[in-house]
């Protein structure tokens, strides 16, 4: 037998080729669910993507693995987690292999090859083997001869599956019209609202504006040149709104509530389903209506489960009645044209580069499918064409997690949770059309990975994004769970906005803006961000890219009484500040923290130990710096003989529950878990004594899952004495934002003056 290392060849060869058969069910299976999109934990959607203009105009790149068009998703193994997390750890471990082989077992029954390059191998390594005789040596080139062969094989049917699997669920096979709205009809014009006497935030910020003022207001604006002005509401709501200093635009210097639908100004067709859609307008609804029905940039940080029906209706109806006014602008301007003589020399200005006015940002297809069915009850269409297309390939009404999930878990992961997409919808008088090629569209709806896909990489020669030229609403919904995502994509989306297009496509440049272009256009879109909470992302998206000069608002509220005060269990809680001069430099600080103040502490109490295990859970948001923290444990020689396990969100199935077994045996003294495998899979891990936190979660519902959820489960099985539960968590002066939703808007002041020591415990 060859031997190469500790592994015999011929074993080598075995594993090789089971390796290459599970690469070809993999691509079998992918291309069996006709483009699937992709289930939350597995990696589904499209394996490549070719270089080739499609039919949306935009160019699409094969993407190599682990770069930055990588789906944000955690990839993991076929075998969903929701399977085998409500088993005991106990009898985890010893299943690990079975469940291993479930998943082999079922992919070897889809996929049943005519050769099998298996006991082709098998054939050839026991050729001439006799029983009760001693192996002799076999020729080396007769086994790599059957593995070439097998190769070739396997190499034969992945690259015919990768063929089909090139196929897109969401390509337009459409040409682009050119133009904004030539090709629609100028009849019924009639029908139309009346300009002549509008008064609408529409008109005033759109049209009516001195270029004067205007470019005053820009430079300001461009400047970061703001003047700001708080205010406090009786709903618990605070805002700041910033307009340009000396703003010659008609500006409120104060957010009115709104109190009833005509003060919006909607168009007349709009009104009835307006009515049934928000009957009654609150002050919540009234306060963001003031903001967003004036064209005014709004972050909006206490998005939740209960307002989010309100919210998606009250922002959507804003996008479609822009789309509106827009497009009956044109139409009678078009008409105008129609009927002037040669003697007359209309100006009208009234269009921007491309059609598409309204960009929707969303984190999965199903938060798509609200979105669309919410306009689809506004505007009542007579016609839908490509509806039947839309369902098949957004809706999914399976939900495949346990029933224990929380509210929030169900609403962002329900349905289909597919995380790359990208849709355009067309307005015509009587009918929507879904699937519209972007450059015919009116609102584009998209992820943040699928909209950078059909953009392109950057410096790539068939880059687009010609069709975000003229957007002049974007709208961020559930931005809380786009941050989990890859924020990269984010921000990559922002900066190609509207910027000055490459081609025509048809523009008739006498009717657009002029600044469209001067290249301020950018100045006049509104922006709208819808989050759970506040973050510096968002503050810093917030101070960079929303330069609106009908000013901008951040709204959130007044006051947090604090996350921890609802643990359901008296824990002991210490919260440690370091020092930490610059934000740049924090995470040096925050390491040279932890691994001088903390890890000492842990590693003493494991020497002392009398039993086995500890059931420390150490929490790290972020992945980076899990890395850190995990390759400190392994390489320290202070840390040698400290036990510990890890969980992210690229551990396997098979390792996640080695892991959780083994920290609940106690084998593992410590136990590492990051923010991102929380937010995606919301384990229930047992055995937990003790928490530490590297840095408090952004989201204050993941501190009242982990600590009082873990501990509370550990009392109630009796492993934990209720007085035994620690939490330790370190922070500093950078953290304030997450800190306040944690502990509370009045306890912060006190935890980040200098005079208040650097130590804080709460039960």
């Amino acid at each position: 037998m060859i031997v190469r290392g500790n592994l015999s060849f011929s074993a080598k060869l075995i594993r090789l080729d089971v390796k290459l058969k599970f690469e070809v069910q993999k691509t079998k299976r992918i291309s069996d669910a006709g483009m699937a999109p992709f289930a939350r934990g597995k990696k589904g959607g499209p394996s490549s993507f070719k270089n080739q203009k499609n039919a949306n105009g935009f160019s699409s790149t094969k993407a190599p693995q682990r770069n930055i068009f990588n789906s944000t998703r955690v990839e993991s193994p076929t075998r969903e987690i929701s399977d085998v997390e409500d088993r005991d750890p106990e009898e985890s471990e010893s299943n690990v292999e079975e469940a291993s082989s479930d998943v082999s077992s079922g992919e070897e029954e889809e996929v049943k090859p005519a050769v099998k390059p298996y006991n082709s191998l098998l054939q050839a390594l026991n050729a001439g083997t006799q029983r009760d005789q001693p192996p002799r040596k076999k020729r080396k080139v007769e086994i790599l001869t059957v593995l070439n062969d097998a190769k070739e094989e396997i190499g034969n049917a992945i690259s015919s599956t990768n063929k089909q699997s090139d196929r897109d669920i969401d390509i337009v096979e459409e040409l682009e019209e050119g133009g904004n709205l030539v090709s629609e009809d100028v009849q019924d014009v009639d029908e139309l609202d009346d300009e002549e006497n509008d008064v609408s935030a529409y008109q005033m910020h759109f049209e009516a504006p001195s270029e004067d003022s205007l470019s005053e207001s820009i430079s300001h604006a461009i400047a970061n040149q703001w003047t700001v002005h708080k205010a406090s509401y009786e709903n618990g709501y605070k805002a700041l709104l910033s307009i340009p200093q000396d703003s010659g635009i008609l500006s409120r210097k104060k957010l009115t509530v709104v109190r009833n639908l005509q003060e919006l100004q909607l168009k007349h067709k709009l009104e009835d389903s307006a009515k049934r859609l928000l009957p009654d307008l609150g002050s919540f609804d009234g306060l963001l209506a003031s903001s967003i029905y004036a064209y005014q940039d709004l972050l909006f940080v206490d998005r939740s489960h209960q307002n989010a029906d309100d919210l998606r209706a009250l922002v959507s109806l804003h996008a479609i009645n822009h789309v509106l006014k827009t497009r009956d602008r044109v139409l009678r301007n078009n008409a105008r044209l129609a009927k002037q003589s040669a003697e007359d020399d209309l100006q009208l200005r009234d269009q921007g580069f491309t059609r598409p006015k309204v960009l929707i940002l969303l984190p999965t297809r199903q938060s798509c499918v609200r979105y669309a069915e919410t306009i689809i009850k506004i505007v009542e269409p007579e016609q839908q064409e490509n509806k039947k297309r839309f369902q098949d390939s957004y809706t999914q009404s399976d939900d495949y997690f346990s029933e224990d999930k929380p509210v929030d878990f169900r609403e962002l992961f329900a349905g289909n949770d597919d995380d790359m997409f990208r849709l355009g919808m067309k307005f015509t008088r009587k009918t929507v059309k879904f699937f519209a090629q972007f450059y015919n569209s009116d609102i584009i709806y998209a992820s943040p990975l699928g909209l950078r896909m059909a953009i392109g990489a950057e410096g790539a020669k068939k880059q687009d994004h010609d069709f975000l030229s003229s957007i002049e609403v974007v709208l961020v919904d559930q931005a809380d769970a786009l941050l989990m995502q890859n924020w990269e994509h984010v921000q990559y989306i922002f900066e190609h906005l509207n910027r000055q297009p490459k081609e025509t496509h048809g523009c008739d440049f006498s009717r657009v803006r002029n600044w469209y272009l001067d290249g301020n256009a950018k100045h006049l879109r509104q922006t709208i961000i819808l989050s759970a909470f506040n973050t510096p992302e968002l503050n810093g998206l917030f101070n960079s890219q929303m330069r609106n000069v009908a000013g901008k608002v951040k709204l959130s509220s007044d006051f947090y009484d604090g996350a921890f005060l609802d643990l359901g269990l008296e824990i002991k809680q210490t919260f440690s500040r370091y020092e930490s001069p610059n934000p740049l430099t924090d995470p040096d600080s925050r390491f040279k923290y932890f691994t001088s103040a903390i890890v000492p502490s842990l590693v003493k109490s494991t020497r002392n130990a009398c039993t086995g295990g500890q059931g420390v859970l150490v929490f790290v948001p972020s992945y980076m710096d899990f890395i850190r923290v995990r390759n400190y444990l392994v390489t320290s020689s202070s840390t040698q003989n400290v036990s510990f396990g890890s969980i992210s969100e690229y551990t396997p199935v098979k390792e996640v529950m080695r892991a959780r077994s083994h920290f609940f045996s106690g084998r593992h003294s410590i136990l590492l878990y990051t923010g991102r495998a929380h937010h995606f899979r919301r384990y229930r891990l047992r055995g937990v004594r003790r928490i530490v936190m590297y840095s408090l979660p952004e989201n204050p519902v993941f501190y009242k899952e982990i600590v009082g959820g873990y501990l509370s489960a550990s009392v109630a099985e009796g492993t934990l004495n209720p007085g035994e539960a620690t939490v330790r968590i370190a922070f500093s002066k950078w953290d304030a934002l997450k800190t306040e939703r944690i502990v509370g808007t009045q306890r912060l002041a006190l935890m980040l003056g200098e005079k208040g020591g650097d130590t804080f415990e709460f039960t």
